[in-house]
């Protein structure tokens, strides 16, 4: 996801490694068989719940929101569902 055109400063690693434990903890959506998802609430509890992160609540929210932002997920309802690379 990053792209080498963009302006803004890369995420946190932090930020990355939230990324990579709800991928892991995404399963197939229930609308699109090829597409991985994760509820808000359940995403919410991964990054609260991990003991590698030790994130607290606004912690855990804005790295989902950071997330949301720059397109490494995209909300349908309250699923957030990975984006997948074109590439």
């Amino acid at each position: 996801m990053n792209d080498l055109t963009d302006p803004r400063p890369p995420l946190p690693e932090w930020i990355l490694d939230s990324y990579d434990l709800l991928c892991t903890h995404s399963h197939s959506s229930d609308d699109h068989e090829h597409v991985q998802s994760i509820s808000r609430e359940h995403a919410f509890g991964v990054l609260l719940e991990s003991d590698e992160l030790l994130l607290e609540s606004a912690d855990a929210e804005h790295a989902i929101t950071r997330l949301l932002e720059r397109g490494y997920f995209y909300e349908v309802d309250d699923e957030l569902r990975v984006t997948v690379s074109e590439n």
